[in-house]
């Protein structure tokens, strides 16, 4: 059986939101290495953002800081029209996330709303202005990073494992929408991550429910997402890949 002829593509860019810090930096670094013109969006941290961009700009790379709150469907729509005026978004890794963890009793309105609208209403409005550019040019990858907490629940967590649930059920739907345009869509569940989230963690307890008894590193899961992003994995589309040393 002959594979099918190589289809040409446009030169690719990539949009990586929440991107001055931990996982999201680590892709916008993997990306950019890979070739990929890289726009590392902010919220109000421009002093960082503009820092990762003169690193990936000394290490030969291209990338532009990008200011948008993904919370905010409005401005967010406003500088995605801006970014896509001259050339469309190829590859798009919606990383924003917050966590605002209590016991659910003790939850506030406002803590589920914060990370419910990041994550959930943040997917919508900076993927659903993407879509179609991507459908015209017939090629795409969104990868969404999601959270083993979606998969398996944790303790402290139900708003932050409700929204990184919801986003794996977006993912597999919108997988279905845009298959047949040579668009896949991924998610990444990374498990408990060297980053600032973790900065005032039980680290203890944590690590004594990983099998591999440490600590993932943000450039493990960049890697993941590099590859989910690349022609190699055209065919992996619905899926979501857990890289958590074992747990779940």
């Amino acid at each position: 059986m002959t594979s099918p002829a190589p289809i040409s593509t446009p030169p690719r860019r990539a949009l990586v939101t929440g991107a001055t810090r931990g996982i999201g930096r680590a892709i916008a670094l993997a990306l950019a290495a890979d070739g990929l013109e890289t726009w590392v969006n902010y919220r109000s941290d421009r002093a960082r953002a503009e820092s990762l961009c003169a690193e990936i700009s000394a290490q030969g790379g291209r990338a532009h800081p990008v200011a948008f709150d993904v919370r905010d469907a409005s401005t967010t729509r406003t500088a995605i029209e801006t970014l896509i005026s001259d050339a469309p978004i190829s590859v798009l890794v919606n990383n924003a996330g917050v966590s605002r963890d209590s016991a659910f009793p003790a939850m506030t309105r406002e803590d589920w709303d914060e990370v419910t609208r990041t994550t959930l209403d943040g997917f919508f409005n900076v993927t659903q202005p993407l879509v179609m550019p991507m459908v015209r040019q017939k090629w795409g990858r969104i990868i969404n990073v999601s959270s083993i907490s979606g998969i398996m629940g944790n303790r402290g967590q139900v708003n932050y494992a409700a929204a990184k649930a919801g986003l794996i059920g977006a993912t597999k739907a919108l997988s279905l929408e845009l298959a047949k345009r040579r668009i896949t869509v991924n998610a990444v569940a990374p498990g408990p991550i060297d980053t600032d989230m973790l900065a005032t963690a039980p680290l203890e307890q944590i690590l004594a429910q990983v099998p591999a008894r440490r600590l993932g590193q943000p450039h493990e899961v960049a890697e993941l997402v590099a590859f989910l992003a690349s022609d190699a994995a055209a065919y992996i589309s619905g899926q979501v890949v857990g890289i958590s040393g074992g747990l779940g």
